[in-house]
């Protein structure tokens, strides 16, 4: 680490140890507890991950000084509440790094097939006992990453499908048992059905070794592009939306994916 590294990052600290500071910090900043400041710190991981999905390094630099910041925050407050300071997490975290490498610091030999498994397995050993295997799976993960981290939990004691054709064909299985609550009406299994359908999905996702996260942000952008794609023909057409027959527009956005690279 650079002098310069260390110099902003003291900086930082001195910033948000000024701002809780109950003489002259911000009024907004001291109100903050660690549950008030959670859901930002969720929402800018997400804007990380959107600046790389969208390979603007500019904003990555950006964003990633924002979240930069929401850990500088839960470490101030921890430190006001005497529990821990912004050095006991970066020691924390060393610590872990170097524990979990040790084909890199203490000249154990591990070949790259064969690193995921240790790293799960020096996990294990640093985490209390569990009563389930599925314990410890934050709730906090977005819905489709929580799935695919339950299937691979299970699957670690053999409850998995051994290729992607058993999660394709459960696939098939939970959308026939949703359109059964579609046509029931019962709203309440449909939910619940259709959340079994997200769930098969996911697994689907995991065989095929492809992140389902990534995969939905990788459609919403595709979605986006491709709607701007038809307001742009519906603008040329001299008339307003609701003027085109949704065959007109269908139309539209055919023509907006055969254009896509």
């Amino acid at each position: 680490m650079s002098q310069r590294d260390l110099d902003e990052l003291a900086r930082l600290l001195e910033i948000m140890a000024t701002l809780r500071d109950p003489e002259r910090g911000c009024p907004w900043d001291l109100e903050q507890t660690f549950a008030s400041i959670a859901p930002y710190t969720i929402e800018e991981a997400y804007e990380v991950a959107d600046a790389i999905e969208r390979g603007d390094l500019d904003e990555l630099e950006d964003e990633l000084g924002d979240l930069l910041l929401q850990v500088v925050f839960h470490a101030r407050m921890a430190e006001e509440a005497g529990k821990f300071c912004f050095a006991d997490v970066a020691r924390r975290i060393c610590e872990k790094m170097v524990r979990r490498h040790p084909h890199v610091f203490a000249g154990a030999t591990i070949d790259r097939a064969g690193h995921a498994d240790t790293w799960e397995a020096l996990k294990r050993q640093e985490k209390a006992p569990r009563e389930s295997l599925l314990d410890g799976v934050p709730v906090g993960l977005p819905a489709l990453t929580r799935a695919t981290k339950l299937g691979r939990r299970a699957g670690r004691v053999g409850f998995d499908w051994p290729d992607p054709s058993g999660p394709r064909a459960k696939v098939d299985e939970e959308l026939h048992e949703l359109d059964e609550a579609i046509a029931s009406g019962d709203r309440q299994r449909v939910a619940a059905e259709l959340g079994d359908v997200l769930f098969a999905l996911a697994n689907l996702a995991r065989h095929l070794d492809v992140d389902p996260e990534q995969c939905a942000r990788g459609a919403n952008l595709r979605f986006e592009s491709r709607f701007a794609a038809v307001e742009r023909r519906v603008r040329e057409s001299g008339r307003p939306f609701d003027a085109h027959t949704i065959d007109e527009l269908e139309a539209y956005w055919q023509a907006a994916k055969a254009e896509e690279p």
